[in-house]
């Protein structure tokens, strides 16, 4: 099962990242498996440091600042046993080591065991407005590969389910979102006419 989280990772210098991620899981989170794109700062850092956190939330505001790159001041603390950073922000988190990473093909293979996990909360649980922001989130993700205009035509399928099932922090995760990518259409001079007020 495909488990949409946030990863964060340390590189050789100390620098935080913080990327959505989604974890090919088993129940019980003891394993899992990440796929990440050579491309990205996260198979970066796994492969030179083989530690990282993975997080649980239902914060989707949080979810969507992290998917335009907009969580680096997230609050965190010191992993207890990899070298790493957990978004006290999550509600579970499971730190892992890297037991094997295939990377022949652009998109890695990388096999995790969980080696120490924690809860700050229960998790609220999702409606529609929160699953909503998750699709957008992921679509905002894809704007080097998705035409624009799909992307805009997607996220007015989804504009209602927020505005009618969400609450402040849907709405806001939401505009977030729709402002990044009305940004990079400007920068492209492509027409994006849907923008949140």
């Amino acid at each position: 099962m495909i488990l949409e989280g946030i990863v964060t990772t340390i590189d050789a210098e100390g620098r935080l990242n913080v990327a959505p991620m989604g974890p090919n899981v088993e129940p019980s989170m003891q394993r899992f498996i990440l796929r990440p794109f050579q491309s990205s700062t996260t198979y970066r850092n796994l492969k030179a440091t083989g530690e990282g956190v993975l997080h649980v939330t239902d914060d989707v505001l949080l979810f969507a600042r992290t998917a335009i790159g907009h969580a680096a001041d997230a609050e965190t603390r010191p992993a207890a046993v990899v070298g790493g950073q957990i978004l006290v922000g999550s509600c579970r988190y499971f730190e892992f080591r890297v037991t094997d990473l295939d990377d022949r093909q652009e998109r890695t293979t990388i096999i995790a065991e969980t080696v120490a996990e924690g809860r700050f909360r229960d998790f609220f649980g999702f409606n529609r407005a929160k699953h909503a922001v998750i699709e957008a989130a992921i679509l905002a993700t894809r704007t080097s590969f998705l035409a624009l205009g799909d992307i805009e035509a997607d996220f007015e399928k989804l504009e209602p389910l927020v505005d009618k099932t969400g609450g402040n922090a849907e709405r806001a995760a939401f505009s977030l979102l729709v402002a990044y990518v009305a940004e990079e259409a400007r920068r492209r001079g492509e027409p994006f006419a849907m923008m949140r007020p």
